[in-house]
């Protein structure tokens, strides 16, 4: 698997979490808007076919789980993509909103 580095764009009403896959041009992105101060409602995962199958899309939500544990923060998985990760975790159930 390719190194790939996670940054996060937060904005007034929203934001987005981004994937950089080293060698390659395409960028994953896990979207999201902001409900009230402490919920996050996550609603699009996107991951270019370029960087398609490398755990890019997983990454995505580890890095929004890691930061709702940090700031205490919930998330609706509106995304099907972070839906079925959080059915897979059921260890993050404290962090759905």
């Amino acid at each position: 698997m390719a190194n790939t580095t996670i940054t996060h764009h937060p904005a007034p009403d929203g934001g987005e979490y981004h994937a950089a896959v080293e060698g390659a041009d395409a960028i994953g992105r896990l979207t999201y808007k902001m409900r009230g101060e402490d919920v996050r409602v996550a609603d699009h995962t996107l991951v270019p076919p370029a960087i398609g199958g490398q755990g890019v899309a997983a990454r995505l939500v580890e890095a929004l789980i890691t930061d709702a544990q940090e700031e205490n923060f919930r998330i609706v998985p509106q995304c099907s993509y972070v839906e079925a990760a959080f059915r897979k975790h059921p260890e993050w159930s404290d962090l759905r909103a």
